[in-house]
């Protein structure tokens, strides 16, 4: 047996990277980041003014309703104006495709060359490719425009989850309140912890160590919620 076997097995065996792209998880964790810190740092502003408790409460409701609901439309406008490009480069392409087969079987080719495939390989490697429509379509789509055709986002998913995920995080800091609290360090402690959770969480798809990052948005987060709190308070003596 080659003695160079089991190094090629064991390399295979534990040849794992992480989620470059970060698939559901840098969203989902971003978006309640984005509802924890927004919501905390106006609550706490709020609360530097010294009102009332239902105030805070209603101000942290209110909070989490329009952020989630302002996310959700963003995403979904922004992912469906993508979709929509995406569709339209598609649809020229497919024109093209249909109009001029020879040249595109002859771009094809050539990007293969280019990338050090043998002339007369390259042309065989597109001919075949091209023999079916649809493959030839996602072939060139790929890449030319760098996308996949039957992987391209929905609107409607990525509304959703940016809706649930911001509202969940921007929950936490107003959760004590309706709990019973009156004070706004139990809040104030909850969406810290949230924060560096969310900060530990975000470490899984970097390079980062999970206490790092979680320190590092726990510190972000809380300097967000003091410049509020001191506004708010010198808003609050100014307007009183």
């Amino acid at each position: 047996m080659d003695a160079s076997a089991p190094t090629h097995i064991a390399h295979r065996d534990n040849h794992t990277h992480r989620d470059v792209n970060g698939g559901w998880l840098r969203p989902a964790v971003f978006g309640a980041m984005d509802g924890l810190v927004s919501n905390l740092a106006l609550m706490t502003g709020v609360a530097g003014g010294a009102v009332s408790q239902q105030t805070i409460i209603i101000t942290g409701l209110a909070g989490l309703a329009a952020g989630a609901f302002s996310m959700a439309a963003g995403e979904y406008t922004s992912v469906a104006s993508q979709r929509e490009l995406v569709l339209a480069e598609l649809d020229i392409e497919r024109g093209e495709l249909r109009a001029h087969p020879k040249d595109e079987r002859d771009e094809l080719a050539a990007l293969y060359e280019s990338r050090g495939v043998e002339p007369e390989l390259a042309r065989q490697v597109a001919e075949q490719l091209s023999k079916d429509p649809e493959q030839a379509l996602e072939i060139h789509a790929r890449e030319e425009l760098g996308i996949d055709p039957s992987d391209l986002p929905s609107p409607t998913v990525a509304a959703v989850s940016s809706f649930g995920s911001f509202a969940l995080g921007a929950l936490l800091p107003v959760l004590p309140y309706l709990l019973g609290a009156s004070a706004l360090w139990p809040a104030l402690i909850l969406a810290l912890l949230g924060l560096f959770a969310c900060g530990a969480v975000v470490a899984r798809v970097t390079a980062r160590s999970w206490w790092f990052s979680g320190l590092r948005q726990l510190a972000l987060g809380g300097a967000a919620a003091g410049v509020t709190y001191i506004l708010g308070t010198v808003f609050g003596t100014v307007v009183g």
